[in-house]
């Protein structure tokens, strides 16, 4: 007995059908790479929190390079001592792989009333100390993120930013090298002790970024809005960690 491929009832089997088909697919695949994507994403984080420490293949003023995807587990064991998961009081609650915290869902879990968990990675390299800090905003078009460490008093030591979606050549630039190095040496409290955080202004009267008690980098042009973001974000998370790094000093 042959088919009615006129009928919509037809039509609409053979639709589903190929949903129900192509969905399986789809879901087996996502299924099958979750594993390449997570480890993916793990060795994509531990490259940036290296680069903020300075653990990087950077060389004269050019663009930023990463440590390599082959050596960066071994690097990352070398140089992160630490990775810490500490409460709004400053308290260690946790001593784990703190990298594996997402950082989105705990300002959400926060926004809603809940219990914020805040990373920290302890890093030492040529006899300093690192704490790098995971930070988390919204930029233009999209979220905006990135890792800044910092010494016991808070004074940025090194910074790596990123973005989902911004302009290129304009507010996608918080990703270039020249940008993240202005925060190397700022300060984030003021001589009294007060959490000032580090604001990208236009109009600074510093561009060429001396004066490092100014609380204050140069903006990039035509992306004021993302550089409001990246203010932002610095201030409002790196703030959260002022109550530990007060304990660390006492």
């Amino acid at each position: 007995m042959a088919i009615n491929t006129d009928k919509n009832s037809y039509t609409i089997i053979f639709a589903i059908a190929m949903v129900l088909v192509v969905g399986s697919l789809l879901a087996f695949t996502a299924s099958s790479l979750r594993p390449n994507i997570d480890e993916n994403k793990r060795m994509e984080k531990q490259q940036n929190i290296l680069y903020a420490m300075g653990v990087n293949g950077n060389e004269g003023t050019g663009d930023i390079t990463f440590i390599s995807t082959d050596k960066v587990a071994g690097e990352f064991s070398k140089y992160i001592k630490k990775q810490l998961v500490i409460d709004a009081n400053g308290n260690e609650v946790e001593n784990k792989e703190a990298y594996l915290i997402d950082i989105k869902k705990e300002q959400a879990k926060a926004k809603n009333g809940g219990t914020r968990r805040l990373p920290l990675f302890v890093g030492e390299k040529e006899g300093k100390t690192f704490y790098i800090a995971p930070i988390r905003g919204k930029g233009l078009w999209d979220a905006i993120w990135g890792y800044v460490a910092l010494d016991k008093n808070m004074v940025v030591q090194g910074a790596f930013f990123d973005h989902a979606g911004e302009t290129p050549g304009l507010g996608a630039n918080i990703k270039q090298r020249y940008f993240m190095d202005d925060f190397v040496g700022e300060q984030l409290k003021n001589t009294a002790g007060v959490f000032k955080g580090i604001k990208v202004a236009k109009g600074n009267n510093d561009p060429v970024n001396n004066t490092k008690d100014d609380h204050e980098v140069d903006a990039l042009a035509g992306a004021t809005i993302t550089g409001d973001g990246v203010s932002a974000m610095i201030k409002k998370d790196l703030k959260l960690y002022l109550p530990y790094f007060k304990k660390l000093n006492n």
